[in-house]
């Protein structure tokens, strides 16, 4: 994958060369942007999380607010809840709690003269104060630690500030645009949009097991991204920190720079995007920091008028054993008021993972959920909703875990209403450009 990164950047740069800037008199708009964080020639739903990329025909939950100049919006979501993981199963793994899985995130952007869009980014969660330092219970998760030891069955608290970040893009003409994004924290330019940000996922409170083979580094303390598009086509490379956050949940880790990315993106339509992603990740874990990993992914969205789907790959390769892989599969339907959502996933767990003896263990999980919108006050709404996972362990883990061991779930959604947005995708290269449009109803059904 590195010899191809560097034959494309030369491709791209050769391209944007050989164009001239395709401007006339026309006169630009000064109202604030509705148009994606990377480029002012693309509709804002096809931000995902850093500068990942989500289909055009996305949904969003949020509410937005103009001034002169700026466009400012609001996402997020709030789960309470009592979850309980293989509760049923006597022994050390699993448990059961009440707690509150959290995020918000703001962002605001304007116009930079006439072709410059300047966007920022802050992302917060309250993990830390309603999960706990050792997070929440999740059969089969593992990555980071608490009072150092690694934490194995439960996922870790998310970082007081979860983004911090800023990126100026410059419309070259509607088919190119040039960007650089860089967070404090951020999120390099590997791997799928991030689960919290997919529209398959939006209704699921808990993270993937194979959180840390496809999109851990989220949450980077140090990084900086250099982007191209070209028509439907987009390149990143990115230079970040490797080390994942500390046990320390309210500071900013130090900022190490010493781990790299690229990744290639592809949008054929309003209903699809595609990426392809490799990335060295120096020392991710704490407790091994001798260890670096070679992560690769790709992904596939898809977003029809009801119905969101996602399917995901990830492969993470050290110095020590074989490549170990992961598969998720993710589908949110939406019919007025209700939601129906699922996720598949198969993970292979090297033994130092799972605390086991050394050999590759393969996991599957497959989860079944449903979402009510109950009443909205003001721009929030009030869901309530329930899942259940059922766990298929390798034979040798069944020892320990059980034969099919089952979690289960209910919480109350607090989130923003949603705002339905559809685009269409307009081929003029000749046109001078302008801001995307968007149609938007705003009456908020489903």
């Amino acid at each position: 994958m590195r010899h191809w990164i560097v034959a494309l950047l030369t491709v791209c740069a050769t391209s944007a060369a050989a164009q001239q800037m395709e401007m006339d008199s026309t006169p630009r708009p000064q109202g604030p942007p509705m148009s994606a964080s990377t480029s002012l020639a693309l509709p804002m739903t096809r931000d995902g999380s850093g500068t990942g990329w989500n289909p055009d025909a996305s949904t969003m939950y949020g509410w937005m607010y103009h001034a002169k100049h700026w466009m400012y919006m609001v996402h997020g979501s709030v789960y309470l809840r009592y979850t309980a993981q293989d509760a049923f199963h006597e022994g050390t793994h699993g448990g059961a709690q009440w707690d509150a899985p959290n995020w918000i995130m703001g962002m605001a952007q304007r116009r930079v003269g006439e072709k410059g869009l300047l966007h920022v980014n802050l992302m917060m969660s309250a993990d830390r104060l309603t999960e706990g330092g050792a997070g929440y219970p999740l059969l089969f998760q593992t990555g980071e630690s608490w009072h150092g030891k690694p934490l194995i069955d439960r996922q870790h608290p998310h970082d007081l500030f979860a983004e911090a970040s800023a990126s100026y893009a410059y419309t070259i003409n509607k088919d190119q645009d040039v960007f650089v994004y860089v967070g404090y924290p951020g999120e390099p330019a590997l791997g799928p949009v991030t689960f919290m940000h997919r529209p398959s996922a939006f209704f699921d409170p808990d993270a993937p097991i194979g959180h840390h083979w496809q999109d851990a580094t989220h949450i980077t303390f140090g990084v900086a991204t250099l982007g191209y598009r070209l028509d439907d086509w987009k390149l990143e490379v990115s230079n970040f920190t490797g080390r994942e956050p500390d046990e320390n949940r309210y500071n900013f880790d130090k900022p190490r720079m010493d781990s790299y990315s690229a990744r290639l993106s592809f949008a054929p339509s309003e209903r699809y995007t595609f990426q392809v992603s490799e990335g060295y990740i120096k020392s991710p874990e704490l407790l091994e920091p001798d260890i670096n990993v070679w992560r690769t992914t790709a992904s596939a969205q898809a977003a029809f008028d009801r119905l969101d789907l996602s399917l995901v790959w990830g492969m993470n390769k050290d110095e020590r054993e074989d490549p170990d892989q992961s598969i998720l599969a993710e589908a949110a339907y939406r019919v007025r008021d209700w939601a129906w959502y699922t996720r598949y996933e198969w993970v292979q767990k090297t033994g130092d993972e799972l605390q086991q003896p050394p050999a590759i263990y393969s996991i599957q999980a497959l989860t079944l959920g449903l979402n009510k919108e109950l009443f909205h006050t003001g721009e929030l709404a009030w869901a309530l909703g329930g899942q259940t996972t059922l766990n298929l362990p390798d034979q040798r883990l069944r020892a320990t875990y059980g034969n099919l061991p089952i979690a289960g779930e209910v919480f109350l959604q607090v989130r923003p209403r949603l705002m339905r947005m559809g685009h269409k995708k307009v081929k003029a290269a000749k046109t001078p450009v302008q801001p995307a449009k968007s149609r938007m109803d705003m009456d908020m059904k489903m």
